[in-house]
């Protein structure tokens, strides 16, 4: 290998980062394991090439290639997602936010989102964000009793603030959103409805949860995640807004795009496109069911009773830990989760009540239900001997027994 030779420093840490997550329980919902075939695309020639602009008017020569790579990209997109435009440029989901706001907002304007405690992304309005320094934000909860949307108390909101544009989605709600609704509120008020469905693309683009593509005037989306390609971002949006968009990205607010991550994310799609991507997508809901039923066998609470996608928040409260406290001592077990909020947490953002269970990386593996009922009962012995070193390390030993089950990769992590 070139890497051990040239710098067997960086060498080593990326096989001890590839034995990390062979040898872990990854239940982090944003991250996943990308195929062989995607890690290649990655790492191809077209890292080499600087690529500004789009096919057929790029500000660089030498772009025959890289135009071909891009269309396809799009194409397969388009037909995923069934858009009628898609930008594959953005380098992250947060950009591709960005590049919305600044395509039809000034300044100033007002705009309505979830809070991050109630679920929603930093990009949707938070204080500490562009997005709720630069806009007016206002934000919007789940309702106290449910847990869930209150699609009254948006429109309620939206009749009181005016905003220009409405912000849906989430990065910690376990439940279906109606897209539908509320771009009847956004557009009964006057506002755009923007739909962030990065965590749940994978779920969306199969048809297990209802699509924002022809009722949200843009959607936007990360590519890992769900979707199990590489980390990066995407638009999409109908003819009518497609122009704006893309000089939103270029030359508004990037440079060259990443050429080999965009032919990365053409493969992404490609294997999205594939029969049994549905059967991956139907298995990951399977198992998050599952473990959801089983941690409320157990005594756990449940963030809104329950989960419809891949992931679910559980509430530490009455077992007496913080989920940072319970983050780190499963991590120390090698089991790792994040760190959440719960609907109206009392505890601060950075120490949280509880904690958020995804399953895309664990289904990618190949566990099924048996074995996520399984681990969650591993979750539950370290939460109860969290102060426990020698329970924690046995665990750890045990976590290991069923990775080796299902391995992520096998001999060098290059590639």
């Amino acid at each position: 290998m070139n890497l051990r030779i040239i710098d067997p420093e960086i060498y080593t840490l990326v096989q001890k980062e590839g034995k990390r997550q062979d040898t872990t329980i990854n239940l982090i919902a944003s991250e996943n394991y990308a195929s062989a075939a995607v890690h290649e695309a990655t790492a191809s020639v077209f890292t080499n090439k600087y690529a500004e602009g789009y096919a057929g008017k790029r500000y660089y020569p030498g772009c025959a290639v890289v135009d071909e790579v891009e269309l396809l990209a799009i194409e397969r997109c388009k037909a995923l997602f069934n858009a009628e435009h898609a930008n594959v440029q953005p380098h992250s989901g947060s950009q591709a936010n960005m590049a919305v706001y600044f395509s039809f907002l000034k300044p100033g304007d007002t705009i309505l989102g979830m809070s991050l405690s109630s679920g929603g992304h930093l990009t949707h309005g938070h204080g500490v964000n562009f997005s709720g320094t630069i806009f007016n934000s206002v934000q919007y909860t789940v309702d106290r009793d449910t847990e869930c949307l209150d699609y009254e108390d948006i429109a309620r909101l939206a009749d009181e603030h005016k905003p220009k544009l409405i912000i849906s989605g989430a990065s910690a709600y376990s439940r279906i959103i109606d897209f539908e609704r509320l771009a009847h509120i956004a557009h009964e008020h006057g506002a755009y409805l923007h739909a962030d469905i990065a965590h749940i693309a994978g779920l969306v683009a199969t048809g297990l949860h209802p699509s924002s593509i022809h009722c949200a005037d843009f959607t936007t989306s990360t590519t890992h995640k769900t979707l199990r390609g590489p980390r990066g971002g995407l638009i999409m949006t109908s003819a009518k807004y497609a122009d704006s968009i893309d000089r939103s990205i270029m030359p508004g607010m990037q440079g060259g795009p990443l050429m080999n991550t965009i032919a990365a994310k053409a493969v992404a799609f490609h294997e999205a496109l594939q029969p049994d991507f549905i059967t991956y997508q139907k298995q990951v809901i399977a198992n998050a069911q599952a473990m959801a039923q089983e941690f409320t066998h157990l005594g756990y609470r449940i963030v809104s009773g329950g989960t419809d996608n891949h992931l679910f928040i559980v509430d530490l409260r009455s077992q007496s830990i913080t989920g940072k406290k319970a983050e780190a001592a499963l991590e120390i077990a090698g089991i790792t989760v994040t760190r959440s909020c719960i609907p109206f947490d009392l505890e601060k953002p950075w120490i949280t009540s509880g904690i958020r269970i995804g399953t895309p990386a664990i289904t990618t593996r190949g566990m099924n239900a048996t074995t996520a009922r399984e681990i969650v009962h591993l979750i539950d012995e370290v939460i109860k001997h969290h102060d426990n070193d020698a329970v924690l390390s046995a665990i750890n030993s045990r976590v290991k027994n069923i990775c080796r089950l299902f391995p992520v990769s096998s001999g060098d992590y290059i590639g």
